[in-house]
């Protein structure tokens, strides 16, 4: 029996995407898929394909309602007004102070020592300048100190990092700021002046804090010395008034502050936080007067006279009534009887400090505590004698305060010649 052998016919080599309509198939032919005639019931001639639906036609319809995609514009020319760098070598003497700079002292003595070895070494680090198109000049933003010594040791030219397109803007000042501010030769009040010039740019304290690397406590703290009168600003930018003195007498009134700094300048405080505690006692009094409609003002002759009088045992008594006076008299002796028996506290220290510690481990070896326990006790007590004798302190200088000042009310004072007329 022989085996009829099929070959592939010609529809099977078409595309996929054929179309073949089974109804369109000759009776006994099976459409393309389903089977395949015969080999020898096929004719000699290959047969054409059919033509495929015109899904490529539909594909270049879309194609042409789809729009030409435009080229990109060409990226536009910098323009002179952008802000660009450059590396270059300037004239010395085309170069201009920046008026806002926020410092104001520069030391003669270092400024030599920096032009001596600029002149024997040459220029090691470059300076930052802008460039004015109508003056055609350059403006210092950083590197003054270099500058003014390169004048000094008689360099024409310097490098300079060259800044086009800046102006007169708050990040300039900013950049000048923050390389300035924590260098040992910029005082406080130059500080204190750049960053108030910073947050009247528009900075806020943390901002300012940020930029300069310090906190916004420091910050405040810093702007506040702006309250300082002329005089006790000086004596700060001289190195004659600590700086953390000076921040508690900014808190006081002008006339204050020049009275206050005559007696610093007298050595009439035995330490600076004496003075310290003074300033804080004559602030709140300046400040408890101004609640009752006065005003208090430090004055020598007034202390000389109240010694004078026997006033200065109980400052202030004589406006007092006479109950308050007397509350004030039996609890003065209650608080000193207390106080005298500190002396045998004194005694047992003393007694504790002279003798010998073997003699000591002997005999406190053992009892209630042992010795740590004691050490714990007189640690105990020195702390509370250290709490004690700051508020003493502050005591002392509330006292002197009130022994040396006048209270001065206007309003009592304008109504004296009405009542003497």
């Amino acid at each position: 029996m022989t085996t009829a052998t099929t070959t592939p016919t010609a529809t099977e080599d078409r595309a996929d995407d054929t179309y073949v309509d089974p109804s369109a198939t000759p009776a006994g032919c099976a459409p393309d898929g389903l089977g395949a005639p015969d080999t020898d019931d096929l004719p000699t001639e290959k047969t054409p394909a059919r033509r495929p639906r015109p899904r490529r036609a539909r594909t270049a319809a879309a194609t042409k309602k789809t729009p030409t995609a435009k080229k990109a514009p060409a990226a536009p020319k910098p323009s002179s007004d952008e802000t660009r760098t450059q590396l270059r070598t300037i004239p010395t003497a085309k170069i201009d102070r920046d008026p806002g700079q926020p410092r104001e002292h520069f030391d003669e003595s270092a400024l030599r020592e920096l032009a001596a070895s600029m002149g024997k070494l040459g220029q090691l680090q470059p300076i930052n300048v802008r460039y004015n198109e109508d003056t055609k000049r350059y403006t210092l933003i950083m590197g003054e100190r270099r500058w003014r010594a390169a004048q000094m040791a008689g360099l024409e030219k310097m490098k300079a990092v060259v800044m086009h397109g800046v102006g007169e803007g708050r990040e300039v000042f900013a950049m000048a700021v923050a390389e300035n501010v924590g260098r040992a030769d910029m005082t406080p009040v130059e500080e204190a002046k750049a960053f108030h010039k910073l947050v009247e740019a528009g900075y806020d304290l943390d901002e300012v804090a940020e930029l300069v690397g310090k906190s916004a406590a420091y910050v405040q703290w810093r702007i506040d010395l702006l309250n300082l009168c002329p005089e006790a600003r000086e004596a700060l930018v001289k190195g004659q008034l600590p700086v953390g003195l000076s921040w508690y007498v900014g808190k006081l009134s002008n006339a204050n502050q020049v009275r206050f700094l005559a007696r610093w300048v007298r050595g009439d405080f035995k330490s600076a936080r004496d003075a310290e505690s003074f300033a804080q006692a004559l602030h709140t009094e300046e400040k408890r007067q101004e609640q009752q409609g006065s005003f208090f003002v430090l004055s020598d002759e007034a202390a000389a006279a109240r010694k004078d009088n026997g006033q200065d045992a109980l400052p202030g008594s004589l406006d007092l009534p006479d109950e308050e006076r007397e509350r004030i008299t039996a609890d003065r002796a209650k608080l000193v009887g207390k106080i005298d028996k500190l002396g045998q506290a004194g005694e047992i220290l003393s007694l504790l400090a002279a003798s010998d510690p073997e003699e000591l481990a002997l005999l406190l070896s053992g009892t209630p505590g042992g010795i740590g326990g004691h050490r714990l006790r007189i640690k105990h007590l020195q702390d509370i004698a250290t709490r004690a004798m700051a508020n003493l302190r502050k005591a002392e200088m509330v006292a002197e305060v009130r022994a040396s000042g006048l209270t001065v009310n206007p309003a009592a004072e304008s109504d004296a010649p009405a009542d003497a007329a």
